[in-house]
């Protein structure tokens, strides 16, 4: 791989760039760099791609068997040549299959799975945030010049329902076979009829999930978003369930306190400006033997232990996102790799003294906390 000779200089922030000529460069940590790099970028651009390749209803049609790129174009409606050039990015990436002697693109059983919305993957999701961050380079740079912050309302509608996708398909693999289960006597509690919070609820994916399982049960919703929480309704309100799952605009730090058999938090403590004071809010909500269910960005406790593909998507997410939103709240800001660590010292300063992690995933951690 060819090296330039000259560096382009960009804007000042600290002096000027040192002299490449003063460098010692090992030529092949730069060549390995240089690889990175260039995969980032594919994979930067390639996302945009993935996003159209949904829209457009190219990977759904491909599911069903290879196609030439002129029988995948006719099928989906769209011009050949975009098609075509399309589906060569993909299949160097990886994403689809190519069979050279009969010039067809396909996707194996695995594609099928990981790209499928209804799927217990949906790659679709995080492609879509991936690209729907984008857009928002100008005011994070701002945000990070002066160091204010950007609430969850401030984001565009577009990139937090992206978040909602993105989460919406390890939540319905999950919580109601694995997660509730975990928990110390909580399935039997719901079975019989149980009063939960679920705090931060977003879309109400979890609620609603909740209240179709546990039909003896009553579910509250909240979160301080009000587009989030008009979502949420009208999404029970589809799944025949709002009268048993019913939706709040209410920040952390004001739900109702006590009476609560199990109050639920997903990926949503370590966006909070005042993570101690929201958990000591939980602690109060509680009713008498109640659980709070804690589910948290799966995370080591170094900093190095996250240096790996997944670690890396949630530090850039939590850069555009998490950090922004608990420095508006006037937070120290845990980030969304904070680790066990840091979220068993939260609970411990909110006066939690039963903590207990009794499942994981690639993606979270989740967490039986009782007093």
């Amino acid at each position: 791989m060819s090296h330039p000779d000259t560096v382009s200089a960009g804007p000042q922030a600290g002096g000027a760039w040192p002299d490449p000529a003063s460098l010692a460069v090992d030529s092949e940590r730069l060549d390995r760099l240089l690889e990175r790099a260039v995969t980032d970028a594919g994979a930067t651009t390639s996302a945009g791609l993935a996003v159209l390749g949904l829209r457009l209803g190219l990977y759904e049609a491909l599911s069903r068997g290879p196609l030439t790129s002129a029988e995948l174009a006719a099928r989906t409606g769209t011009a050949e040549r975009y098609v075509r050039e399309w589906a060569r990015a993909q299949a160097a990436g990886g994403y689809l299959t190519y069979d050279p002697d009969g010039d067809r693109y396909g996707m194996a059983p695995e594609h099928a799975l990981a790209f499928n919305p209804q799927g217990p993957v949906n790659l679709g999701a995080m492609f879509r945030f991936a690209v729907r961050a984008l857009t928002g380079l100008d005011r994070l740079e701002a945000a990070m010049r002066s160091g204010e912050g950007i609430g969850w309302h401030e984001q565009d509608d577009e990139l937090v329902a992206t978040v909602a996708d993105f989460f919406r398909s390890g939540y319905a693999a999950h919580l109601l076979s694995e997660w509730i289960p975990a928990l110390d006597g909580v399935h039997e509690r719901l079975t019989a009829g149980a009063r939960v919070a679920d705090v931060g609820c977003g879309y109400g994916v979890t609620t609603i999930l909740m209240a179709q399982a546990y039909p003896a049960s009553e579910f509250e919703g909240f979160d301080y978003h009000d587009v989030s929480i008009e979502r949420a309704r009208k999404a029970a309100e589809a799944a025949g369930v709002s009268e048993r799952a019913r939706f709040t605009v209410c920040g952390a730090a004001d739900v109702p306190a006590g009476g609560y058999d199990l109050v639920c938090t997903f990926d949503a403590l370590h966006d909070y400006g005042d993570p101690v004071g929201a958990a000591r809010r939980m602690r109060e909500a509680l009713g008498e033997g109640g659980t709070w269910l804690l589910v948290e960005p799966a995370a080591g406790d170094r900093v190095q232990d996250n240096f790996h593909p997944m670690g890396r998507m949630f530090y850039a997410a939590s850069t555009y996102l998490c950090v922004p939103n608990a420095v508006s709240q006037g937070g120290a800001a845990m980030g969304a790799q904070a680790g066990e660590r840091a979220v068993r010292r939260v609970l411990e300063e909110a006066g939690f003294t039963d903590v207990r992690l009794v499942a994981s995933t690639p993606v979270n951690h989740v967490y039986q906390v009782r007093s």
